[in-house]
């Protein structure tokens, strides 16, 4: 088992223990910005099983099927989380229009505004957790758990603190208010998602630090060669894709044209984990003076 399905498991550990937190911090005050709170860890458990399973296809060989590997199907993963964040605001916004119309009671109990808060410590230490492992294991699942208990932590924290005033002012009306805000920064921090799952979806590019490692890389180590033009990259999940054009020597024998783009994918396997070089060779003549001048 890899440490990054590891942590998706622990995950669906944590996001179960906040939603019974924050549902226990919601019968205990009656608040329906609390309950809009326990509802998006809902969304939380949700997201935490689709990582796992996201991160088990996507661990799978390539086969006959899928010569390329399974990595995109952490982005599949990322989608279906964005659009239960979607979701779970809608079902908000839906439960502040009721209770704008009907006499509510809160309660700011102790007890349930500490359990409350508790809840939001626990998402808070385990988000530093996803985020430094997504970015370690580039894995687009993780990062999207990551960013969605962020926007969970922060909104359970402007809730307490609407709560709280609601009950020592009397208006109560601000509870709800409270709550359709909670429901605005879900569906943005759902857009979020869904945006960049779509751009891994649409082969991105990798970063712009990425490129520059690759580029110097291959200017480095294609000694004997002219130049390498066309460099193409994307990303899918984990993985990274690299194709381009070395032009070498006309009377160059196929033997050492070869052992250039050994030594080239050689360079980049060292620098780049999880990455798959293709190279085309090509004469001299095809030459663009352009691209990556061989140092």
């Amino acid at each position: 088992m890899t440490q990054s399905l590891r942590i998706a498991m622990g995950s669906v550990g944590v996001s179960i223990l906040v939603l019974a937190l924050k549902y226990l911090a919601y019968l205990l005050t009656g608040s329906i910005a609390l309950y809009s709170d326990a509802l998006e860890s809902l969304v939380n458990v949700a997201t935490a099983v689709s990582a796992v399973v996201a991160l088990r296809v996507s661990a799978k060989p390539a086969d006959a099927a899928h010569p390329y590997g399974y990595a995109k199907a952490e982005y599949f993963s990322a989608v279906v989380v964005g659009v239960l964040i979607v979701v779970a605001a809608l079902t908000i916004f839906r439960e502040v229009y009721t209770g704008w119309f009907e006499k509510t009671t809160l309660n700011a109990a102790p007890a349930g505004l500490a359990v409350n808060a508790a809840a939001g410590v626990i998402n808070l230490v385990w988000w530093a957790v996803l985020m430094r492992e997504g970015r370690r294991a580039r894995s687009p699942a993780l990062i999207a758990d990551g960013r969605h208990l962020l926007t969970d932590v922060l909104s359970s924290a402007g809730v307490l603190v609407g709560v709280f005033l609601a009950v020592a002012t009397g208006w109560e009306k601000l509870d709800l208010i409270l709550a359709a805000l909670v429901a605005v920064n879900i569906l943005w921090s759902g857009w979020s998602v869904l945006r960049e799952s779509v751009g891994g979806l649409m082969d991105h590019a990798v970063p712009e630090e990425t490129l520059g490692l690759i580029r110097r890389r291959i200017a480095a180590e294609a000694t004997g060669a002219i130049e390498a033009h066309d460099l193409r990259t994307r990303q899918a999940g984990r993985m990274i894709f690299v194709d381009f054009h070395l032009v070498v020597p006309g009377e160059m024998p196929v033997c050492e044209a070869h052992a250039i783009c050994d030594r080239i994918e050689d360079a980049l396997e060292a620098e780049v984990s999880d990455i798959l070089v293709n190279i085309h060779v090509e004469p001299e003549a095809k030459a663009k003076q352009q691209g990556i001048p061989v140092l």
